[in-house]
C-alpha cells in the first residue's frame, strides 16, 4: 500500500510487479469501476488486469479515485477522476522513466482512462474493458488515434453487442474489439479468458493502423 500525489490530495494505491519476470518492460495504470456503486482498486476485474500486466513483465499501478477508500477528495462525475488518472500516469512514469505506459480500466474506469489518455502522448495504448457503451457520449473516440483495445462480455447489461459495436464503429483506428464469452458485465464465467486476452494484448506490439479487428474468445 502506498499513497501518490493527486490533484485534490493523496490517492491510495498499489504498485505491483512480478519479481521473477525479470526487468520491467512496461507500466500499466489500472482504473477501477464506478465509485458510487462500490468500485475500488480491489475490484476483481481490476485485479485481473493488474495480474495480466505483471505476467507480461509490467509494473501495475492500481489506485483509488478521489473519495474512495483513503483517497482524498469527493466524486466528480468522471471529470476530476481523469486528473486522478493522469496523476497516476505521472507517478508511474517517475518510477519507471522511459518505459512505455499502458492505460487500462474497467467499466467507469474504462471510460475515464479513454478520456484521459486519448490526448496524452505518454500513453502507448489503451485497454478498455466492459465499457458502459449503453450510455454516454462517445464522439470523442472518433478523434482518438491512440491504439485502443476494447474487451467486452457477450452478455453485458451496460452495453449490448449492438451498442458496443456502434461505439467501436465510431472510434478512430488503430483499434480492436475482443468478445469474451461470459455471463454478465463483471465477466462471471469468463474471467480467465479475459485475463488471457489482456495478456495477449500486452505481449503484442502496439498496433500502428490498418484494418480494425474483432475477435471472439469462447
Amino acid at each position: 500500500m502506498l499513497f501518490i500525489p493527486g490533484p485534490t490530495g493523496r490517492l491510495e494505491a498499489l504498485l505491483e510487479r512480478n519479481s521473477s519476470a525479470g526487468a520491467v518492460r512496461l507500466g500499466v495504470v489500472v482504473a477501477h469501476p464506478h465509485p458510487q456503486y462500490g468500485g475500488t482498486m480491489r475490484n476483481k476485474v481490476a485485479h485481473r488486469l493488474a495480474q495480466a500486466a505483471q505476467r507480461a513483465g509490467g509494473a501495475a499501478l492500481r489506485f483509488n479515485f478521489r473519495g474512495v477508500g483513503e483517497s482524498a477528495g469527493t466524486y466528480d462525475q468522471g471529470i476530476g477522476e481523469q486528473d486522478d488518472f493522469r496523476a497516476a500516469l505521472t507517478f508511474l512514469r517517475e518510477q519507471y522513466p522511459g518505459l512505455p505506459l499502458v492505460a487500462a480500466g474497467f467499466s467507469f474506469g474504462a471510460r475515464v482512462c479513454l478520456r484521459a489518455s486519448c490526448s496524452d502522448p505518454r500513453v502507448e495504448r489503451v485497454i478498455a474493458v466492459g465499457l458502459p457503451a449503453g450510455s454516454g457520449e462517445w464522439d470523442f473516440l472518433g478523434r482518438c488515434t491512440r491504439p485502443k483495445h476494447f474487451l467486452h462480455s457477450t452478455r453485458d447489461a451496460y452495453g449490448s453487442r449492438e451498442q458496443m459495436e456502434a461505439v467501436f464503429g465510431r472510434a478512430a483506428e488503430p483499434k480492436s474489439l475482443t468478445w469474451i464469452e461470459a455471463q454478465d458485465h463483471v465477466f462471471e464465467g469468463g474471467m480467465d479468458r479475459l485475463e488471457e486476452a489482456v495478456l495477449e494484448i500486452l505481449r503484442s506490439d502496439a498496433p500502428r493502423g490498418g484494418s480494425p479487428t474483432a475477435t471472439e474468445k469462447p
